[in-house]
């Protein structure tokens, strides 16, 4: 198992994931460079936010793969206010749709806020947002 040397919270600019069972595979991932995506042993569903069982079959058996961190944005939301710190506004947060078949939660950096579309190819990027924090946040590519 990979820990990460957290700062104390009161030096925390931003809200830290919670850790737990179900999603830890999720963030050891992280830590080596890997998008992981939970995977029922039993049906082969994706399951993504990691959870306890499976939707389609109710499995207790997780498993998970390894994304090839491609996709594009299915919808996004560009934030304007209230200023939230440590978020330069605007900002946006897309859901991006892997070419795995699932989605997840994401920033799209790199570009303006209004220059994000839905159906724009986009690429995955682990950015260290803060010292021992590390996201999987996206990127737009050529194609």
């Amino acid at each position: 198992m990979t820990t990460t040397a957290k700062p104390p919270v009161e030096e925390r600019k931003r809200p830290w994931p919670a850790v737990n069972e179900d999603n830890r595979f999720f963030w050891d991932g992280i830590a080596v460079g890997e998008l992981r995506i939970q995977k029922c042993n039993e049906c082969e569903t994706l399951i993504h936010p990691p959870r306890p069982h499976c939707a389609g079959c109710g499995s207790f058996d997780p498993g998970y793969v390894v994304s090839s961190g491609i996709g594009t944005v299915y919808s996004y939301v560009v934030f304007h206010a209230p200023l939230a710190p440590p978020f330069v506004e605007p900002y946006s947060i897309a859901v991006v749709e892997l070419a795995e078949g699932t989605r997840i939660v994401s920033q799209i950096i790199g570009i303006p806020p209004s220059e994000v579309r839905v159906g724009m190819p986009v690429a995955l990027e682990f950015v260290e947002v803060e010292p021992g924090l590390t996201l999987p946040l996206f990127r737009p590519t050529e194609s």
